[in-house]
């Protein structure tokens, strides 16, 4: 199962509620939303930036469901979404390339 860092800030141009009554209804639909996606685990972590403006999410399940996480915010809110690869995956990577390329570079100079 991959893991998603998902930056996520306001989106001023959204047709935010200028009523205070509409725009409570608004957070608390809001936090309901993430309020379930953190008691089903499919969000492990939710948190805010001190900017008041946006935060952070991390979260599991495959690119679909993070799609599905974030779309269910917008207009309101857009973010920056990141498959995270967990330091030993992308270590053997990174040495599986690395040896690939170094193979490469040794057969063009035979």
């Amino acid at each position: 199962m991959a893991k998603f860092l998902n930056v996520w800030r306001f989106n001023q141009n959204a047709p935010w509620p200028t009523d205070p009554v509409e725009s409570a209804k608004l957070a608390e639909m809001m936090f309901a939303a993430i309020d379930n996606n953190l008691k089903t685990g499919e969000t492990l972590e939710f948190g805010f930036f001190t900017d008041g403006r946006s935060g952070y999410a991390i979260g599991t399940g495959e690119s679909k469901d993070a799609f599905a996480h974030t779309f269910s915010f917008f207009p309101w809110i857009e973010a920056d979404v990141h498959e995270m690869l967990p330091y030993e995956t992308g270590k053997e990577v990174v040495r599986s390339v690395r040896k690939v390329q170094a193979e490469a570079m040794a057969a063009m100079k035979r």
